[in-house]
């Protein structure tokens, strides 16, 4: 509620010159606001000097009287002392919380698989592990879990100023498992916190909506989560979202890079457009430099910006662990790298041993045209772009020379248009690891 608006609620104020002030306590969207006036005389009579509106805890639902100054401290200590106030005044409403979890309850168990034990709503999640599940049934004989955390950093806020909330649970999931794939795992069960200012039942339920939407993607089961009322740390408005992921993948199966060597070959995966980084920039370049609104249309991407901007974060794990379990043996991919925050130059780098040297051609490619636009209103340099952006590659793998056209051929079965994007080389020392050839 805005000053203009309280001032049209109450009316023109008091109307009696010899009162120093008035207090009103009304209550605006579940909000109770305490509103002091002091008049004063003008050609139009009386009219409020100004109003000020506190957010104030007590379980008041209205109060107006006459207060001098030196009367006005002390009373609102009394009303302090006098009151009763509940868990919902301080802006936590457990009502709210108990009917998100009823809204969510059959959204969730479309996740569950014959390995999820007990139900929603308990202490902890449980999954069975037990031999005679399909789980081990694929070569596992020293089996490791493999846990992975992250956020979707600041596309939550495109997300809440568009009000659209149904695919950031999707980036959410991805997030997570997209980094546990790069080692061989399969994802198992994932964890989820949100925290808001004030919980919605129906737009929770959304964001859980496309958690859910993501886990069957990725083919792990959602077993629990946390939701976090927060009115004294998030503004009304605000949430966050943090996604934690625990997998499974046999010893002799890690993929960490340690066996890339020189003449192996970079496949690169499409990414669906800036996934989850790079967005205080984009945000910062298409809203407040180009003045573009969500629904802007823009011709370069053929469409509005802020849908384009808001398109979930793509989800690997499928073609991944197809590749990976057609070759029981054989290490077909050597090392992986899901670019995320850093970009190619970056994440590449991660998982390449020393002596090693991508060499990347940019132009093998195709970039999607929202990463042109971004480039060329922000003039933006190429090395910048990336390091903060995957340019449309989501996911690298990296692979013997000789290898490369079966797992090419099995990726376009798989109906992944894959790209040979690079090469790895002898690194000379003290040389960088990531060289672009036409950057």
């Amino acid at each position: 509620m805005e000053t203009g608006d309280i001032e049209n609620s109450l009316g023109p104020g008091p109307t009696h010159p010899e009162m120093i002030a008035v207090i009103n306590i009304r209550v605006a969207n579940n909000i109770r606001y305490l509103f002091i006036w002091e008049p004063r005389k003008t050609t139009h009579g009386i009219v409020p000097l100004y109003v000020v509106n506190i957010r104030i805890p007590y379980r008041l639902t209205s109060y107006a009287g006459l207060l001098y100054k030196k009367d006005l401290i002390a009373k609102l200590f009394t009303m302090a002392r006098n009151r009763n106030i509940s868990y919902k005044d301080s802006g936590v409403d457990i009502d709210a919380g108990d009917h998100f979890v009823d809204l969510i309850k059959p959204i969730v168990r479309q996740t569950f698989g014959p390995q999820v034990l007990g139900h929603l709503g308990g202490f902890a999640g449980l999954l069975q592990l037990d031999g005679r599940l399909e789980l081990f049934r694929r070569g596992r004989k020293d089996p490791v879990l493999v846990a992975c955390t992250d956020g979707v950093g600041s596309k939550i806020l495109l997300a809440g100023e568009s009000g659209k909330y149904h695919t950031i649970g999707i980036d959410l999931v991805a997030m997570s498992v997209n980094d546990m794939i790069t080692v061989g795992a399969e994802p198992l069960i994932f964890l989820d916190y949100l925290a808001v200012n004030k919980l919605q039942p129906e737009l929770a339920a959304r964001v859980v909506q496309g958690i859910a939407n993501g886990c069957r993607e990725a083919g792990c089961a959602l077993i629990g989560g946390e939701t976090a009322e927060l009115p004294d740390i998030y503004r009304p408005g605000d949430f966050d979202l943090a996604g934690f992921a625990v997998g499974i993948v046999d010893r002799s199966r890690i993929t960490d890079g340690s066996q890339i060597e020189p003449g192996d070959l970079l496949i690169g995966l499409p990414s669906s457009g800036l996934h989850s980084n790079g967005y205080s920039l984009a945000r910062r370049l298409v809203f407040k430099e180009a003045g573009l609104k969500y629904e802007s249309f823009v011709p370069q991407i053929d469409g509005p910006v802020g849908d384009e901007l808001l398109k979930p974060t793509r989800i690997y794990v499928r073609p991944v662990l197809s590749v990976l379990q057609r070759y029981r043996v054989k290490r077909i991919i050597r090392g992986m790298a899901h670019i995320t925050g850093g970009g190619l130059t970056d994440n590449i780098a991660r998982v390449l041993p020393k002596g090693c040297l991508a060499d990347i051609d940019p132009k093998a490619w195709e970039v999607p045209a929202i990463f042109n636009m971004i480039r060329e209103r922000g003039h933006i340099e190429n090395h910048e772009m990336m390091r903060t952006f995957n340019n449309g590659i989501g996911m690298v793998l990296i692979v013997p020379h000789q290898d490369e056209e079966e797992i090419m051929f099995r990726l376009k079965g798989l109906n992944e248009k894959a790209f040979v994007i690079g090469e790895i080389k002898p690194r000379q020392r003290k040389k960088k690891s990531i060289c672009f050839k036409t950057v």
